[in-house]
């Protein structure tokens, strides 16, 4: 199989454009509000409950002015009662080896979405009885306790595996497609069955090639040994006859010193802001562009110029990078095909409002499935695994995914879930 190289390492060193001095995420807003929510994680048990008892006292309070004693004990016991069962849940987590990293956090996040509803139901108690009032509160909480219950123990482990049937002219018509298993999101923490299935479904779709966009540990455990071992693990079973290739996540997540060792000693190249014309045989070739993600748009547009100035372009190009940002700029260089992730599809959706955050620059704008504008399709998958922090370890309406993409000659798009 021929191949035609311009090694990563090389391409970065010759393209001269620094990372920034900053980095994007960390200096953001959600970035920020998630390391606030992770300050309990050092908490004891003891001052886990006193938090939750004074939480719950204030809650009452809201109370008071509309209802009787008893049905402000009522609501105290309510909220603190959800509170309990909120705690046990999470802590069970890693008992039921499904997720792990402290609970604490994800108890404080938890804690708002509650504490908001008790409040919006002490001002609607002005237009109806205290009564019923706490008997919306009961109701309220209960759907809430369900909807945690089916977003942190059933959604995170329903992989699925999504088709994009898409065509190209820089393919010889009557050629043979090319198949490609997209990977991205992994946010490994410890093993889980959510791994095994990842597995399961390479070897099921056996792939001609095999992408993966980063994102490869849990933002509680990108230091941590035994989580950089899985990951080398994972991917050291991973396999397609015309290669796996790989690029880096988000700075924070995939902090570079740390995630660099764990692709030593493993069959998958690693894109550093390279490319590298792939050659499948049969008359099929594509370009592979990988680039690192800095989330610096100015920086990473650069890259994408540069190395677009330096690769064919009468062959298929297929663009490789963590997230969405990029795709105005991939537009514009008439790339064939742009695969990322990094949103995670919001990973908490509700019905009619959407995604309500997606950590993109980009907003609302590509946040999950396929996209196309020019000649570029963009394909932003869900993911796999979870953020980590205090960011929630749940999946609601979002599941994850991994993306089988068919390349053939033509010119239109057809997408399904298998």
């Amino acid at each position: 199989m021929e191949q035609f190289v311009r090694e990563s390492t090389l391409m970065k060193e010759t393209t001269d454009i620094q990372d920034p001095n900053y980095d994007v995420l960390t200096e953001g807003l959600l970035h920020k509000v998630m390391v606030f929510f992770h300050i309990p994680h050092t908490w004891n048990n003891f001052q886990v409950a006193f938090i939750g008892l004074l939480i719950s006292g204030l809650v009452s309070l809201a109370w008071y002015r509309k209802s009787t004693p008893a049905l402000v004990v009522g609501a105290f016991s309510v909220h603190l009662l959800f509170f309990l069962l909120d705690s046990i849940m999470l802590k069970n987590l890693p008992k039921k080896q499904l997720s792990f990293g402290p609970w604490q956090s994800q108890l404080a996040a938890l804690t708002v979405p509650r504490v908001l509803v008790s409040a919006i139901l002490a001002l609607i108690m002005m237009a109806v009885t205290s009564r019923i009032g706490l008997i919306l509160l009961i109701a309220v909480q209960l759907i809430g306790t369900a909807a945690f219950y089916y977003g942190a123990y059933v959604e995170p482990f329903q992989l699925d595996l999504t088709e994009l049937l898409m065509f190209t002219d820089r393919l010889p018509v009557g050629l043979p497609a090319m198949r490609i298993l997209h990977i991205t999101d992994l946010h490994i923490e410890r093993w889980t069955r959510r791994e095994d299935d990842v597995l399961r479904i390479v070897n099921e779709t056996k792939p001609d090639m095999i992408v993966i966009s980063g994102d490869y540990v849990n933002l509680s455990y990108n230091k941590d040994p035994e989580t950089q071992r899985l990951v080398h693990q994972l991917l050291n079973q991973l396999s397609a006859p015309f290669g796996v290739y790989a690029t880096l996540g988000s700075p924070p997540v995939d902090l570079r010193e740390n995630i660099l060792p764990v692709f030593e000693e493993l069959d998958i190249k690693l894109m550093r802001n390279g490319w590298e014309v792939v050659d499948f045989g049969d008359g099929r070739q594509l370009v592979l562009l990988g680039m690192d993600c800095t989330h610096h748009i100015p920086t990473d547009e650069a890259r994408l110029a540069h190395l677009m100035s330096q690769s064919p372009n009468h062959l298929p190009q297929l663009f490789v990078y963590h997230s969405p940002e990029l795709m105005p700029q991939a537009a514009a260089q008439g790339i064939d095909l742009y695969l990322c992730g990094h949103t995670h599809g919001g990973q908490v959706r509700l019905p009619i409002i959407g995604p309500l955050l997606t950590s993109s620059q980009l907003g609302r704008r590509f946040v999950m499935g396929h996209y196309r504008l020019g000649r570029t399709h963009l394909y932003v998958s869900r993911g796999i695994g979870l953020e980590g922090m205090s960011a929630p370890r749940v999946r609601f309406m979002s599941p994850p995914e991994m993306t089988l993409v068919i390349m053939m000659p033509g010119g239109a798009v057809e997408e399904k879930s298998v």
